[in-house]
């Protein structure tokens, strides 16, 4: 097959779209510059995933997710690190225990986990997703901790600290709050976080291809990324890490077809009743100040004024996007299998390739 079918090919693009030859043009353009990240070595490897109206219109694995063996990325094959995207799943997990009336948002935390050392002033659930809580973020070496521990154990690494503010005055994004809210949840649902999540999101969402790290076989290691780092313009392999105590903050592995899907899942009324996905997807106010936050996701307008909800991830070893525009109807899913690489303006402008009307009014 020639090396121009066999890249439409790849994308699964229909019949209808392959006669479109804007969406062609547009889509020939994300490729190209997809292709030049791995070309200049910006990034190892990348999996995306576009979902337009539920369906497929771009599907590609780029690199390596190994860098050695050669392995290419593939986007329904390859898992990766998710990093900070976990805390959307863990939020849609919280929603739909809220909706079941098994947790109160504006409950103080220490009604579900009263061990947790008393702070100068109290803080609730809804502070804890909104990052509103006062809970500090990472120290020194936090960030790459390579022990095994539960989401309680982990606890310890913050637990005396006191409060950075007093809750609700001011923004202060941190994966520890999560840590938090995973111990709510578990405390009250009688199961380990991990197994929770699965029955609440995973199984109902039929995202197969979505671990915690203790969770992964040694079949599933097979289709597991390597992990990458980079000093000046070279890669390296990432420095060994165990995020299971911050699953809920940023610890899932996935493929960037399963968060194409979760993210569609979120443009649907059937998996969370519309009122709570509304109050999870609204910008949070600290001291009267709109944070672009809501309870797990980041919710904002881009620099054209389009509306999105989603988030991105940074971790060892993994970066991530996570876009979903509801006005278009358009679900980005991007997955790095390297530490903050410095690509996001080149996902900007791939997206915004994808958003913006060609000029004869049809667009992607």
């Amino acid at each position: 097959m020639r090396p121009f079918l066999r890249f439409f090919k790849d994308w699964a693009l229909s019949k209808k779209m392959l006669g479109q030859n804007n969406v062609l043009t547009d889509l020939v353009q994300v490729d190209v510059l997809l292709q030049q990240l791995i070309s200049e070595k910006r990034v190892p490897g990348l999996a995306i995933s576009v979902l337009k109206k539920g369906e497929t219109i771009f599907q590609k694995g780029y690199g390596y997710a190994n860098l050695e063996t050669k392995e290419p990325v593939h986007p329904t094959g390859t898992i990766l690190r998710i990093a900070s995207i976990s805390k959307n799943i863990a939020a849609a997990a919280l929603a739909r225990m809220v909706a079941n009336g098994d947790l109160d948002l504006d409950a103080s935390l220490y009604t579900y986990v009263p061990y947790f050392p008393k702070k100068r002033w109290d803080f609730t659930l809804r502070q804890l997703a909104g990052h509103t809580a006062g809970i500090r973020g990472y120290q020194g070496k936090e960030y790459g901790l390579n022990r095994r521990m539960s989401v309680k154990e982990g606890m310890a690494l913050f637990a005396e600290d006191a409060l950075v503010f007093e809750p609700g005055t001011d923004y202060l994004y941190t994966s520890f709050g999560w840590n938090l809210i995973a111990l709510a949840m578990e405390e009250v649902s009688g199961m380990p976080f991990a197994a929770h999540v699965r029955q609440q999101v995973l199984e109902p969402l039929e995202m197969h291809d979505t671990y915690a790290p203790q969770e992964m076989t040694p079949e599933l290691s097979g289709r597991l990324s390597s992990f990458y780092s980079k000093r000046g313009n070279k890669l390296r392999e990432a420095i060994l890490v165990d995020n299971v105590y911050k699953l809920a903050g940023g610890g899932y592995l996935s493929t960037a077809s399963d968060i194409s899907k979760f993210g569609n899942a979120l443009l649907q009324d059937s998996f969370l009743p519309k009122e709570i996905r509304t109050e999870f997807l609204s910008a949070q106010n600290a001291n009267g100040r709109l944070t672009y936050y809501g309870l797990g996701w980041q919710v904002s307008q881009d620099a054209k004024g389009r509306p999105f909800f989603g988030h991105v991830g940074n971790g060892v070893g993994g970066y991530s996007n996570l876009f979903v525009y509801p006005e278009q109807q358009l679900v980005f899913a991007v997955l790095i299998n390297c530490t903050d690489p410095k690509v996001q303006d080149v996902l900007d402008q791939i997206l915004d390739v994808l958003l913006t009307p060609h000029q004869t009014g049809k667009g992607v």
